[in-house]
């Protein structure tokens, strides 16, 4: 349940990734957690800044842990790799295409050198 009121309670604020954040209110709804949440601008970060009752705690581990969420606070910034790992795989796809497209070129050019 959204509520300015815990802005003005006992809170610790919780960074939540864009592609997170429908699961992670969803699940805060239906555990009737209540939170309150400023939406920050896309180039300055990469996630949705909840504020959240200091009581919550353990019930919020939970989802987030449940639900295999990566939250980060303002002081410790986490990076979810996981997402880092299909641009990598695509690097590399990349990288050894061009790589034999250069072997298979340089083959043809090494052979016709030798038959003339």
């Amino acid at each position: 349940m959204k509520d300015i009121e815990v802005k003005f309670q006992e809170h610790f604020k919780l960074e939540v990734p864009f592609k997170n954040m429908i699961v992670f209110e969803s699940e805060l709804q239906r555990s009737g957690i209540k939170y309150y949440c400023e939406e920050n601008e896309p180039f300055i970060s990469d996630g949705i800044r909840y504020f959240l009752l200091d009581n919550d705690r353990e019930k919020i581990d939970s989802i987030l842990i449940k639900n295999g969420i990566i939250a980060g606070t303002e002081t410790i910034n986490v990076v979810d790799y996981r997402d880092n790992q299909k641009i990598q795989k695509a690097y590399l796809i990349v990288s050894l295409i061009v790589i034999g497209l250069i072997l298979i070129v340089s083959f043809f050019i090494v052979k016709k050198a030798y038959s003339r």
